[in-house]
This record gives structure tokens, sequence and C-alpha cells, in this order.
């Protein structure tokens, strides 16, 4: 009798960012996670506007819209 076998395990979806027009987008494979929206071109108020999930807001920076994506 062979041993109890192993489950393969499953590769794990490293989320990454991809830059849009006028916006960065958050994906795990196929899935979006979140989303950095700028105001439109010509009237941008200095303001990164994010949304993930449930959750929103605004940051001074981009990359504090980032971090503020990724942790929610």
């Amino acid at each position: 009798m062979a041993g109890p076998t192993r489950a393969a395990a499953r590769p794990r979806i490293r989320p990454v960012w991809e830059r849009g027009y006028f916006s960065h987008s958050y994906w795990a494979g196929k899935k979006k996670m979140g989303t950095i929206r700028l105001g439109p071109k010509g009237e941008w108020d200095g303001v990164y506007r994010w949304e993930a999930g449930h959750h929103y807001g605004e940051a001074n920076s981009l990359a504090a819209a980032k971090r503020s994506v990724e942790q929610a």
C-alpha cells in the first residue's frame, strides 16, 4: 500500500499593478482588486481617488493610494 498522497499545491497568484489611461488597477489573475483614478485631463485637482471592494478614499500621492488599495 502506498502512503497518503499529498494534494498538489495551487500556484499562488501574485497581484500586479497595471497602468491605464487616467487610472491604475490592481489585478490578481483576472480579478480586479482595486482602482486608482485621476480627474479629467486639464481639470485634475492633485487628488488620487481609490476604491477597493467596499472601501474608498482619497490620497495626496500615488504611493499612498496604492498602499491603501493593497491594504483594503
